[in-house]
């Protein structure tokens, strides 16, 4: 089966939203309280605020494809949308989500090999990304891809205030 990683702009903010909702939803809503839940979505999924990541030159999206079909979608930030100071030679990893029918199907290896060639591309010395410390599946995922834990930083979800993981991988 083809695995294709293909970049996107605004033209395509409605098909993130749906994709984006999908995927962190499954991740995440059952592991959170339904309030919590709500308010972060109706803050992080608002079209407006979609529109204007999709706007911002310092960051990439792509959605990851099985044969045409939708799998699953990146967000890479170059600086200066990093979401943490890392100073100007990393690529941070912000989003990284495949849809419930393709775990397991090299998605996320497919999505996670692109943004080592984005860093490479651009001669980063790092890439790194925050992983919330009760995602086992994800944080190991990240290990076996070569990242290791190297701090930590608050996020707040709705009024839940969570701990990230912060994880690099050296290039």
């Amino acid at each position: 089966m083809e695995i294709t990683i293909e970049k996107f702009g605004v033209e395509s903010v409605d098909l993130l939203l749906e994709v984006g909702l999908m995927t962190f939803s499954a991740a995440f809503e059952a592991y959170n309280h339904p309030d919590d839940y709500r308010t972060y979505i109706s803050k992080a999924f608002d079209m407006e605020v979609l529109k204007a990541e999709l706007s911002n030159e310092a960051s990439e999206f792509y959605f990851a494809k099985q044969n045409s079909e939708i799998a699953g979608y990146l967000k890479l930030n170059h600086p200066p949308a990093l979401g943490e100071d890392m100073g100007d030679n990393s690529l941070e990893i912000q989003r990284i989500y495949s849809l419930p029918a393709f775990y397991g199907k090299g998605i996320g290896e497919a999505m996670m090999e692109k943004s080592i060639a984005v860093a490479k591309e651009n001669n980063y010395d790092f890439i790194w990304l925050g992983v919330w410390e009760h995602n086992p599946r994800a944080i190991r995922f990240y290990q076996k891809k070569g990242f290791e834990v190297f701090g930590n930083h608050p996020f707040l979800f709705g009024s839940d205030l969570q701990t990230d993981l912060l994880m690099r991988r050296f290039l």
